[in-house]
């Protein structure tokens, strides 16, 4: 049930409902889809950076329809550009009573729960890897930012707003990171909950071009995929990417030859451990919208 007059009820035939924050108050706005058949999937969708719920720009939402199954497109304090928003405790509270808010509602498969997104969504998807109470069965993340100390120095020199963003998400004063509270507000540098999600698929993709032709390097992904080996206990050094082959792809923005694609696009690395995979594949800053789903 609505609780605050928003400017529109549904978009394209997907109703809007809200979610009162149990930590503040706060009413947090979702746009979702109810499967027709009992225990479906639920595929939940979270918005970019300097987005909020109403980034209906993506075709995920329609392409989850036709399969039959549950969606949600929840808000978690919108944009990132401020403290309440960025990784924040609000936003895992956030995004986890939105999943709480579709297994009461929706007819959902409990064992199959999907959390995608891509750029500041990639980011959401990491820190509710990271921090989520629920049972989740797998995460995609494309393109992902997973250190915020990383990318604001990065952002200096690509696109100044983002570093903005982070000054302002971060208590950040005169122009000066503050790094201490960018930390907390970063998956990289939280402790990986192996136990808890060992039997949960984590994919991380990048764009080999994108840092380039985009505005998040592929560090961020493939630091975060050796970190959660690492905290996973693996030894095998084959498993992880070391810096010989980061600083290839980075430099000839090309990697192996794997003979492998993702849809119609060539994988320039491939990368897995137990249910942990990092594909660096032919693109940029972009989710593939049309496999997506199907990876699934």
């Amino acid at each position: 049930m609505l609780h605050v007059a928003y400017a529109q009820t549904e978009w394209k035939g997907f109703p809007l409902d809200s979610i009162q924050s149990e930590v503040d108050g706060k009413w947090q706005p979702l746009y979702y889809w109810k499967a027709e058949k009992p225990d479906q999937p639920l595929v939940v969708v979270l918005h970019t950076w300097s987005g909020d719920y109403t980034q209906t720009n993506n075709s995920l939402a329609e392409k989850t329809k036709v399969k039959g199954w549950n969606y949600i497109h929840p808000d978690f304090r919108g944009a990132n550009n401020h403290p309440e928003a960025c990784g924040s405790e609000l936003v895992i509270a956030d995004i986890d009573q939105a999943i709480d808010w579709a297994l009461e509602n929706l007819p959902v498969d409990r064992d199959s729960i999907f959390v995608i997104g891509a750029s500041g969504g990639g980011y959401a998807t990491l820190v509710t890897y990271m921090k989520s109470r629920h049972h989740i069965r797998g995460f995609h993340a494309y393109v992902p930012i997973s250190d915020l100390v990383a990318w604001y120095e990065e952002s200096l020199v690509r696109d100044p707003r983002y570093a903005q963003n982070i000054l302002d998400c971060t208590a950040s004063e005169d122009s000066i990171l503050n790094v201490d509270e960018a930390k907390r507000r970063s998956p990289f540098f939280w402790e990986t909950p192996w136990e808890k999600r060992k039997d949960a698929t984590l994919h991380l993709y990048a764009g080999v071009h994108d840092g380039y032709t985009g505005s998040v390097p592929i560090t961020h992904s493939i630091n975060f995929y050796n970190k959660v080996l690492r905290d996973a206990g693996v030894a095998d050094l084959t498993k992880l990417v070391d810096d010989q082959t980061t600083i290839r792809l980075q430099t000839r923005q090309k990697g192996e030859e794997t003979g492998q694609f993702i849809g119609d696009r060539e994988v320039h690395l491939y990368r897995n451990w137990k249910n942990v995979s990092l594909t660096i594949f032919e693109g940029s800053h972009e989710m593939l919208e049309d496999v997506a789903l199907e990876i699934l």
